[in-house]
């Protein structure tokens, strides 16, 4: 009978498995089995493992447990939320970075959480502003202050039972919301935002850090740039999740609620059900994956 684990890591075929009953990290390589079946392990998988070598800290992989949900861009299984980290100031707030981040995670089965940082850069309205448009939405949003260490309770409470992935552009403060959650106790060498850049795949593999028992964090550097073109353009407002109740007063079927008259989604935005603004990113989301569907071939 083989014991359980969570793979935290993986270069170059070598599997860094943590046995959640003794809590310790073993080295593994994976069966054959599994490359004959098209099946490749990864971060996030809860696996059955054997131990080959208890001196060496070596293990085998010999199967793996069903995955919640799975990502190919960043490959990753059992992601259960993504906090979307935006900063209010330097740099300004993101939103279109964030909608598609929205669409990306609701597309893969995951629970988004929205976290606007830097609030010590601009006054209450400025965020409460933005805030209250996702929140209306029915989106779970976090307020920090990094400096003053306001907000990281209400993170750490949320990354509580959960892998959890950080997720937003460059200098929104990702770093520093983690360091302050770990107390700085990760090293530069282990930080999210991956200083250590001594060899070119140094940023591209995707590591689990333990907060507490079943409680993790993912650096997964590849969030910085995903895409979001595995949406088909025409399922995009699926995605957006205030839309699609109003798409069955849609006159045409198949709309896609960009140039068609007398759309459900459009009225609702006249009607001010659905954010203006909102819309207008959709739109510009849209175009970019149509184009993107035109020019595969």
């Amino acid at each position: 009978m083989g014991e359980k684990g969570l793979i935290i890591s993986n270069i170059s075929n070598m599997y860094v498995v943590e046995d959640l009953k003794n809590e310790i990290l073993l080295k593994c390589n994976a069966r054959g089995k599994f490359k004959e079946q098209g099946i490749v392990p990864t971060v996030g998988d809860y696996v059955d493992f054997s131990v080959v070598d208890e001196d060496k800290s070596e293990g085998v992989i010999d199967g793996i447990l069903d995955r919640k949900t799975y990502i190919k861009r960043p490959r990753m299984s059992n992601l259960t939320q993504i906090i979307l980290v935006v900063s209010m100031k330097l740099p300004k707030p993101d939103l279109l970075m964030l909608d598609k981040q929205l669409a990306f995670s609701e597309f893969n089965g995951i629970k988004p959480i929205i976290c606007f940082n830097k609030k010590d850069l601009v006054d209450d309205n400025a965020v409460n502003e933005i805030a209250k448009t996702y929140t209306n939405i029915g989106y779970e949003v976090i307020v920090t202050d990094c400096q003053n260490n306001i907000g990281i309770d209400k993170v750490i409470n949320k990354i509580k039972g959960n892998i959890t992935a950080f997720s937003g552009n460059s200098g929104v403060g990702k770093s520093t919301l983690i360091n302050r959650i770990f107390s700085g106790t990760i090293t530069p060498e282990g930080d999210i935002s991956c200083k250590n850049k001594r060899g070119k795949n140094t940023t591209t593999s995707t590591y689990l850090y333990k907060y507490d028992e079943k409680s993790y964090i993912a650096d997964t550097p590849g969030f910085s740039t995903f895409d979001i073109s595995e949406i088909p353009s025409n399922e995009l407002y699926k995605y957006f999740i205030e839309f699609e109740e109003h798409s069955k007063y849609c006159e045409f079927i198949g709309c896609t609620h960009i140039k068609e008259e007398n759309c459900g989604i459009k009225q609702a935005v006249d009607n001010g059900k659905v954010s203006q603004e909102r819309y207008n990113r959709f739109v510009k989301i849209y175009s970019e994956l149509k184009e993107k569907e035109e020019h595969k071939w």
